[in-house]
């Protein structure tokens, strides 16, 4: 039911989950200076520019697979036969 307990309970959930995502995102920026760094591995990109080019990529595919889907294509993510299979 609604109410104050409730309210405590969604704010204390996603204080846990907005903190367990901000050390994830800050480990994923650290980790490439790290390797660079302390490991001397020759890597190009820097974890903020990593992350950019992540979600980019994932928005330019949701972005093809709501186009096809609009078209009644089966969409290229899955794998199968196709319409064929059916």
């Amino acid at each position: 039911r609604p109410g104050k307990n409730t309210a405590e309970y969604i704010d204390r959930v996603l204080t846990r989950l907005t903190f367990a995502g901000a050390i994830y995102v800050s480990a994923i920026c650290i980790l490439p200076e790290i390797l660079i760094y302390n490991l001397n591995v020759p890597f190009y990109f820097g974890g903020t520019a990593l992350l950019i080019v992540v979600g980019v990529a994932r928005d330019t595919m949701m972005q093809i697979e709501a186009h096809m889907l609009t078209r009644h294509y089966d969409g290229f993510m899955k794998k199968g036969l196709g319409k064929a299979a059916r």
